[in-house]
């Protein structure tokens, strides 16, 4: 009997006939001769009493200047009290559940307050508890250091928690549950003609993840393709297949499904707020690159977008660290430009690799549309844009109708023998 891990976001549990569907899904499983693990987030988003922002505030409200160690401790009890509450749901259902903290879970940390990484699981307890009919609810999004401190794990920690159990436990799947319908060929909010894609590579997911695309942490989806882990995105109440995420190079497909050609585009993504940075020097200095670019890290202030030539530095930062960057630029003396409100948008696809012709087809596109490209940069399986923030409603439906993307390049039956499936190569 296999094992499936199931992870509900905040939305997921945040009221209680949300809570009732969830238990649904875990019933579904426990029918189809599954043996479920639940991973829960903290309930609801800020504002709500027990979201991870709006405990964390209540702290930062009293102390703005709280150590990370007491922050993490406060930010911890939201997927607690999850767990304890999606527990009593599930044996008012009849179903024996055990919640469980992640480090009684056994998920030990590296002991980072607010952004750890876990360095060891041991799942002895989680395979008691499913050896014996029990369902463990994990809080997700924690652990505990060798000396017994909570950690957090950093935004999208819940998804991380899951697919660490999933490998360890060698799970057949684990199942995200959101507020969407799986990972879509673009935000539907600014593209009507937005499709859930049915099946992505990991590297696909991890790109589109880290170019913005909000559904899955690439934290998350990086450990699963080091694991062989198959992910599926589904909405909680929605009874589409959602999104299967496995094999590397998107060489295997679920059983039941006739793939069709690849696509040089599999999505768009986009982030906004960004500030685009312009560092102009009188002529080379390489030591002052060099003390730039320390500055930059020592400040906390993360770059992207990176253009380095010998007498000046292009690149975009978050525009809400822009006061950080501006006093090390003034600290060290530089003379510098800033243009706010820029968004960027990227297209992903595994077809763009060693294909000739893209970016052309990228900026043909855009110059009919009138839309103005502030700076671009690649990599084998992404070409991303810096744009006017004004433009990227315009943008993004521009992409999405040039690669045609409405159109599902899969032909398949309208649902996946089961999540777990197993894969077979096309």
């Amino acid at each position: 009997m296999g094992i499936i891990v199931q992870k509900f976001g905040g939305t997921s549990v945040s009221t209680a006939a949300m809570r009732e569907a969830a238990v649904k899904r875990v019933q579904e499983a426990l029918s189809r001769g599954l043996k479920p693990v639940v991973v829960v987030s903290a309930m609801g988003r800020e504002g709500e009493p027990y979201a991870t922002d709006t405990l964390k505030g209540l702290a930062e409200g009293i102390y703005p200047l709280l150590p990370l160690r007491e922050l993490d401790l406060v930010m911890g009890c939201g997927e607690i009290i999850s767990a304890v509450v999606f527990t009593a749901t599930l044996y008012r259902s009849g179903i024996k559940a055990a919640a469980l903290t992640g480090a009684q879970a056994g998920l030990v940390t590296d002991g980072i307050y607010s952004e750890a990484r876990v360095v060891a699981c041991k799942p002895e307890r989680l395979q008691r508890l499913v050896q014996d009919g029990v369902v463990p609810v994990v809080a997700g999004f924690q652990g505990a250091d060798m000396d017994g401190e909570l950690n957090t794990l950093g935004r999208g920690g819940s998804d991380t928690t899951a697919v660490i159990i999933g490998a360890v436990l060698q799970a057949d799947t684990v199942e995200i549950y959101t507020d969407v319908e799986g990972i879509s060929t673009a935000d539907p909010r600014l593209c009507r003609e937005a499709r859930v894609i049915r099946c992505l590579s990991y590297s696909e997911v991890c790109h589109l993840a880290y170019e913005g695309a909000k559904v899955i942490h690439p934290a998350a989806v990086e450990i699963a393709m080091n694991h062989n882990v198959s992910v599926v995105v589904r909405g909680l109440t929605d009874d589409g297949p959602g999104t299967l995420i496995n094999t590397v190079g998107d060489a295997f497909q679920p059983r039941g499904f006739t793939a069709g050609p690849r696509r040089v585009v599999t999505g768009i993504a986009h982030e906004t707020g960004l500030a685009q940075i312009r560092i102009d020097f009188d002529r080379p200095e390489p030591e002052r690159d060099t003390a730039l670019f320390e500055g930059l890290a020592a400040a906390g202030v993360s770059i992207d977008l990176i253009n380095v030539f010998p007498t000046n530095k292009v690149f975009t930062i978050k525009q809400e660290l822009l006061p950080r960057a501006e006093t090390v630029f003034q600290e060290q003396g530089l003379k510098y430009s800033v243009q706010k409100d820029c968004a960027k948008v990227s297209v992903v696809g595994l077809g763009m690799r060693g294909l000739p012709g893209v970016m052309s087809r990228v900026v043909r596109a855009f110059k009919e549309k009138g839309i103005g490209i502030l700076q671009t940069a690649d990599s084998n399986i992404t070409i991303s844009l810096l744009i006017d923030q004004h433009d990227l409603a315009a943008a993004v439906q521009t992409l999405h109708h040039h690669f045609n993307l409405s159109e599902a390049a899969e032909a398949g039956p309208s649902r996946l023998s089961s999540p777990s499936s197993s894969c077979m190569a096309r």
